[in-house]
């Protein structure tokens, strides 16, 4: 018996089943052969900690806020209705909140050099005293942004009642005929008479019905955007990321070749914390492509680099990290090299988890989930784009192979999701046993298509790919269906609380919940 109870308690949990995703909403969505206008493709996607505000940035330096209804409208926050056993059947709502413009196009007349406005990166800070705060960024520069409601003053009506002003109010009339006559401008006085006839007059029972003042009503609210701080000319090369730190009072941003430290009260100075450039530019081997704070330990954060390795980084060993306390790289298979083998392992972009024990990070061909107790290698790696290894060449010859493609984890790092051609996107188990790969279009109505498996690649593919014209805009899969490297969905954020993923096609914003 004992043993029998020791076996079963051994036995390792069932992975959760697999999530069945539906369609929630779709902001911009465009008609039928409408063309796309290229200021309003969506360039980043942010939820902030509560996963009730949501932010997007464009190319054309707009940042839009969305917030979310159906907590509202059931009579609290999802916390206060778990504590009640009240049951949410509604799916995750969200509506238009605001936007305002975060950037303009500006012009470097030193380097000659065009800096354009589209936003690269949104972060939430912490919100207070009812505003919310976030972070924008172009290539160029940073800004702290506050976003609050202000109640609108209007003047309704005058407290005048016509039917009491005729007649009868002698005391009024003369009063004050006397006492305009009385005063000069910047409260001076003619005489010393006027002052005791001041003192001795007193204010008939009722007020006077003839005094007019305008009674200001506040009916309405508006949401007033204020840029609060600017943070520039700090980066020689293009802002690839920010990120802020768990303390609330600082932040990171980062280019090709270095990582700078700031306080948020402060505008006019930061510390430069990573510094990778070498005094021969000709010996530059590798570029960071993306940096991360810790979202608890306020002294780590994690970057990658154009190699496919992660560092991270502990600011407490020194004021300069030129050292990193660990590094999580995948050794290269041997007789794997080949011209592409650097391009499509650079990472282009990494998050932690929720509970800071994972690292997801994506480069070209796959997702590799990292565990940062453990820097042999990655506890998990899902292949994306393992279909298009023949076609490398292809996606070189179009710049297609530079895609950067973003990915994010669940709250309870049960699941991850990167992007893809053709608008899909891709969601995976990564629990212990789990087999979970969806693929889903963007689209109102997407087509679940089963992910092929490395493990049982399509004898055809190869033919496939070669009937296909060089350079083409599409190139179908082991299935036979078609991707479109025209459309790509980069962007995508998973809400930090509930399964709900939102993803940017073009200047689309669609929404799905599970």
């Amino acid at each position: 018996m004992n043993g029998g109870d020791a076996d079963v308690a051994a036995a390792p949990a069932a992975p959760p089943p697999e999530l069945e995703w539906k369609f929630s909403q779709v902001f911009g969505e465009r008609t039928a052969g409408e063309e796309v206008q290229e200021v309003d493709i969506i360039s980043a996607i942010e939820f902030d900690k509560s996963g009730d505000h949501l932010a997007t940035g464009d190319r054309g330096g707009r940042v839009v806020l969305f917030e979310r209804t159906d907590t509202k409208e059931n009579g609290g926050s999802r916390k206060d209705l778990e504590k009640t056993d009240y049951s949410t059947s509604r799916h995750p709502e969200f509506r238009y909140k605001t936007e305002f413009q975060s950037h303009e196009p500006e012009f470097d007349y030193l380097k000659s050099l065009e800096i354009e406005e589209k936003i690269n990166k949104i972060r939430w800070c912490q919100t207070a005293n009812g505003a919310l705060f976030l972070l924008s960024t172009n290539d160029k520069t940073i800004k702290f942004w506050k976003v609050q409601e202000k109640k609108i003053k209007k003047i309704a009506s005058m407290n005048m009642d016509p039917s009491k002003v005729a007649g009868k109010n002698t005391i009024a009339g003369s009063s004050d005929s006397s006492i305009t006559n009385s005063y000069l401008v910047n409260g001076g006085c003619k005489d010393k008479s006027s002052t005791n006839l001041i003192n001795d007059f007193k204010f008939p029972s009722g007020g006077i019905p003839s005094l007019r003042l305008p009674v200001v009503t506040y009916n309405e609210t508006s949401l007033v955007p204020r840029c609060r701080r600017v943070y520039a000319h700090a980066h020689d090369y293009h802002i690839n990321s920010i990120s802020n730190n768990s303390d609330g009072e600082t932040f990171i941003s980062a280019d090709d070749l270095r990582i700078n430290l700031w306080n948020l009260e402060i505008s006019n100075q930061s510390f430069n914390i990573v510094d990778v450039k070498p005094a021969n530019m000709e010996d530059l081997t590798e570029v960071i492509t993306c940096a991360e704070f810790h979202p608890t330990h306020c002294s780590t954060l994690a970057y990658s680099s154009s190699k496919g390795s992660i560092r991270l980084i502990d600011l407490r060993q020194s004021a300069l990290c030129d050292k990193h306390s660990k590094l999580f790289e995948e050794q290269e298979a041997p007789g794997s090299r080949s011209f592409f083998t650097e391009i499509i392992a650079s990472i282009s972009d990494i998050k932690f988890g929720r509970d800071g024990r994972y690292i997801l990070s994506r480069d070209y061909m796959t997702l590799k989930l990292w565990d940062i107790n453990m820097d042999s290698g990655p506890v998990s790696t899902f292949q994306v784009h393992e279909h298009l290894r023949p076609r490398l060449c292809d996606l070189y010859e179009n710049d297609s192979i530079f895609d950067k493609f973003e990915c994010c984890l669940s709250g309870d790092s049960q699941r991850v999701a990167t992007g893809s051609y053709s608008n899909l996107f891709r969601v995976f188990g990564c629990a212990s046993g789990s087999t979970e790969a969806t693929t889903l279009e963007a689209s109102k109505n997407p087509m679940r298509r089963q992910v092929q498996t490395p493990s049982r690649p399509s004898r055809s593919l190869s033919s496939i790919t070669r009937a296909v014209r060089r350079g083409g805009g599409e190139s179908p899969d082991a299935n036979g269906n078609s991707f479109d490297f025209t459309t790509k969905l980069l962007h995508l954020a998973w809400h930090p609380s509930e399964n709900s993923i939102a993803c940017a096609a073009a200047n689309s914003l669609y929404m799905y919940y599970a």
